[in-house]
């Protein structure tokens, strides 16, 4: 089945100019103006992602992030018209696995949004998870097909498309300290603006879910001046 993306602009022409590059591509496509728009359209499709515009009328598209990131595994790009760190490091934060600013080169938004779709589709689709891919780190589980972690009493928390890129970097160099710059080439195909905090949100991200304290961590130490240290040995279940 094709991949089937929602873009959510109020702006008319914008959202029309994507609707129509994005099915000349030959994906489905849905669009609405609005977020409760968008809520509806999600309550009926099954949609792989969405390009969401930040600044809408009513409920923005920080809010409605949030509100999904909490219950879905949805990819999540958001556009903005604004030049603004702060901006794109809320989103991030709230749970958006990209960002990207008007003026935007459709080609390269396409790319990412297939790049996104398709893990987002993947990952959705893997059938029966086998024991190699299921790794025990600390107090910790991580099933590597489901891109879900598992605390010691089976609870599960999913984990973001750029939550679980990081934590695959870190599992695969435990104990090694990685530059953010390194970091960033382990998780994304893209070229970085100087002194970008994408990496600093996806790690106080993975924090949280693991519950390792921000002021005291266990798992993801801080190297200050050098960057992050994963210490947990991941172990393959068996």
């Amino acid at each position: 089945m094709d991949l089937c993306i929602l873009i959510v602009d109020d702006d008319d022409i914008t959202r029309d100019c994507l609707v129509e590059y994005f099915r000349e591509e030959q994906y489905r496509v849905f669009a609405a103006h609005s977020a409760e728009a968008a809520e509806y359209i999600l309550s009926e499709q099954n949609i792989d992602l969405i390009l969401l515009d930040i600044r809408l009328p009513g409920k923005d598209g920080l809010t409605l992030t949030r509100e999904l990131r909490a219950g879905s595994e949805v990819g999540i790009i958001l556009v903005t018209g604004r030049q603004d760190d702060i901006e794109r490091i809320i989103g991030l934060e709230c749970g958006a696995d990209d960002y990207v600013c008007k003026p935007f080169n459709p080609r390269e938004l396409l790319a990412r949004a297939k790049n996104l779709a398709r893990r987002v589709r993947a990952a959705a689709q893997t059938g029966p998870s086998s024991a190699a891919n299921i790794f025990r780190f600390d107090d910790w589980r991580i099933n590597l097909d489901r891109r879900v972690l598992l605390d010691e009493h089976d609870g599960p928390t999913p984990l973001t498309h750029g939550e679980y890129q990081l934590l695959c970097a870190f599992l695969h160099h435990s104990g090694q300290t990685l530059s953010r710059d390194q970091l960033l080439d382990q998780i994304k195909n893209r070229e970085w603006a100087p002194n970008d905090r994408t990496i600093d949100v996806l790690v106080g991200r993975l924090r949280r879910k693991l519950k390792d304290d921000p002021a005291n961590p266990k798992i993801i130490l801080t190297v200050h001046g050098a960057g992050y240290v994963f210490t947990a040995r991941p172990v393959p279940c068996h």
